[in-house]
């Protein structure tokens, strides 16, 4: 869980594990890979602007027939939980990354779930009452453990969790590190 609770170990890990997701060859604007274990563990993190990501989002099941109707894809992040309350008031949308390419809007009394919208006309589409995914979210918020519980809180403590951990692990690079976390979280105001 990424909040204010974890031990040095657990926020060095989701660090890692936030660097490993953005670990890829970099395009031709970027600098090459360097070729040390540390740099190039951080090299996605510290060069890919603003594209950071971390891996994560919801997965939303029929409970009925436990038939997975929309599930995060290959691009769909942790940064995008501020989607969600603007889904649920009408004023945005919110992605689940590609293959299938899901989204969730808000259109008039309902909240529909396209479970694939790069696929040809008629992807199957399920709709929701904004009060019931309100509660779903809220829900998955207590009940998952990969879920944050509530962003506005606990990623900044995370995030202060994390900038603390590079200072000692990382001392050389912890404030770039914690500025890309800030990043990759969407909280790069907070940094």
């Amino acid at each position: 869980m990424l909040n204010g609770k974890p031990t040095p170990a657990e926020v060095g890990t989701a660090v890692v594990r936030i660097a490993d997701c953005d670990d890829f060859e970099p395009e031709e604007e970027h600098d090459p890979c360097p070729t040390d274990p540390l740099g190039n563990l951080l090299h996605g993190l510290l060069t890919m602007l603003p594209d950071l990501f971390a891996a994560g989002g919801f997965r939303v099941t029929d409970t009925t027939t436990g038939t997975v109707l929309v599930e995060p894809g290959c691009c769909n992040g942790l940064e995008t939980w501020r989607d969600w309350p603007d889904v649920l008031d009408g004023t945005g949308c919110a992605h689940f990354g590609h293959a299938l390419s899901s989204t969730a809007e808000r259109v008039g009394d309902t909240v529909r779930l396209t479970h694939d919208v790069d696929g040809t006309d008629g992807s199957p589409v399920t709709e929701l009452p904004p009060d019931q995914v309100r509660r779903l979210v809220a829900d998955a918020q207590q009940d998952l453990p990969d879920f944050v519980a509530d962003a506005q809180q606990d990623l900044p403590d995370f995030l202060g969790l994390a900038g603390a951990w590079a200072e000692q692990h990382l001392p050389a690079h912890a404030a770039p590190v914690t500025a890309a976390l800030a990043r990759a979280l969407d909280l790069a105001s907070s940094a």
